[in-house]
């Protein structure tokens, strides 16, 4: 049975959550395939807000076995913390699966995250300190903990002295910090969060792999976003891990001849965090009323998100990267009111007119947008749940989107809620 991905198109903050909850109602099984606590997912469902971090958002429905995949990084604290507050609201965690080849995050990968930024003052990444990065690198440097070294303590423990010999050097050496504490760690790791988190431990590609030879539709989630890529984002300003479709391969643990069906979830408009270019940011009071309206502020970090104009550049080459079949809009109905709206259709650079991404960065720090104008409505659509019965020019803005990044949009979200959407496919 195929598998469907769900992913990021813009620079994160889309709205994937909603709609991987949408979709996991057709679905047995949903994977979270890469990422950390860095990035949050804002469900409402009843008129309840569920903000989700790292519990897969398939977790609200109970035909659903989430799974957090082996390319995602743990901080078992957060997890726990997670787990606690949805069972609080009635949530049922208990058939959570977590990849036993999943890195774990340990405090030393937080601090120096931490230090880290501030060192860089003025350059810095605009991380969030979550010692995401870190515990990639280490990963990649082969000294990192796996969730699975925490079911034999003697591993655990020899591997943590072992990687501590460097860090506590750099802590102290080039931060003038103090080492961090092994006996307090182990003491943590193993008594504490392993007897909450064993129950959840499992060979997660193995059971990727059994739902789909029994014909189960599995959905594969990413976090982040297209253009946070580690390889294809807007680096440096990029996140640690491939939040892209081919990520989900690596993350989940599937061949690529599982997927079928590539979902891009995009807002009507465009938003980032952080630093880093941004070819159609609006830094006028127009920009305030769209952080003001669509409340565009981080789901965990609370941090001010940047708005824009929408980019059908950054669009065609996102639907490049990930193969997209089709496009979910999210936060149409934040558009409203606003007078006429702009969309990107290409730039421009020392006269030359670029209608594809360039893939030199320091061509794109100074590109021109071009814009092509398109009317607005007044008209609140929060309510509607037809095609037919959007504004005229609500229906027209997004057959524009259609035809600048060429692939249909087939579902619209029109308000926060989990039925406030339409199915816009002719």
């Amino acid at each position: 049975m195929p598998a469907t991905v769900v992913v990021g198109s813009q620079w994160g903050d889309e709205g994937k959550g909603r709609f991987t909850d949408l979709l996991a109602k057709e679905m047995s099984m949903v994977v979270r395939y890469q990422g950390g606590h860095n990035a949050g997912h804002t469900l409402v469902v009843g008129g309840e807000t569920f903000a989700l971090q790292l519990v897969p958002s398939g977790v609200l429905y109970d035909h659903i076995t989430p799974v957090i995949g082996n390319g995602v990084v743990v901080d078992p604290k957060v997890l726990l913390e997670e787990m606690s507050t949805l069972q609080a609201k009635g949530v049922d965690t208990s058939r959570l699966k977590v990849s036993g080849n999943a890195h774990l995050i340990l405090p030393y990968h937080q601090e120096i995250d931490m230090l880290t930024e501030r060192r860089l003052g003025a350059n810095k990444l605009g991380t969030t300190k979550r010692g995401i990065g870190p515990a990639y690198a280490d990963k990649a440097t082969r000294v990192g903990l796996r969730v699975q070294d925490l079911l034999d303590k003697k591993i655990f423990r020899e591997k943590l002295d072992q990687v501590l010999k460097d860090k506590n050097a750099v802590l102290a050496k080039i931060y003038n910090r103090l080492p961090a504490d092994a006996d307090d760690i182990a003491e943590r790791y193993l008594e504490e969060y392993l007897p909450q988190l064993e129950p959840h431990i499992a060979d997660t590609v193995g059971l990727v792999h059994d739902a789909l030879d029994a014909g189960q539709h599995v959905l594969l989630e990413g976090a982040q976003a297209t253009f946070l890529d580690l390889d294809h984002g807007t680096y440096p300003y990029v996140t640690s891990s491939n939040p892209v479709a081919g990520g989900a391969c690596t993350g989940a643990g599937i061949g690529p001849m599982h997927i079928t069906r590539v979902v891009g979830i995009a807002k009507s408009y465009v938003t980032r965090v952080g630093a880093g270019p941004f070819p159609t940011e609006l830094l006028d009071e127009l920009g305030d009323t769209i952080v003001e309206k669509g409340h565009e502020y981080g789901v965990n970090t609370k941090r001010r998100r940047r708005p824009g104009w929408f980019d059908a550049v950054m669009l065609r080459h996102a639907v490049r990267l990930n193969s997209l079949s089709e496009l979910a809009i999210t936060k149409l109905d934040i558009l409203g009111g606003l007078g006429p709206l702009k969309v990107c259709v290409a730039y421009e650079h020392e006269g030359e007119r670029l209608t594809h991404l360039p893939y030199h960065q320091s061509v794109l720090h100074k590109v021109t947008p071009v814009y092509e104008e398109l009317p607005g409505w007044d008209e609140d659509i929060s309510g509607i749940t037809e095609r037919g019965d959007l504004p005229a020019n609500a229906r027209d803005y997004l057959a524009f989107l259609e035809a600048q990044v060429g692939i249909p949009i087939t579902l619209v979200g029109v308000g926060p809620g989990r039925d406030q959407f339409v199915h816009f496919a002719a």
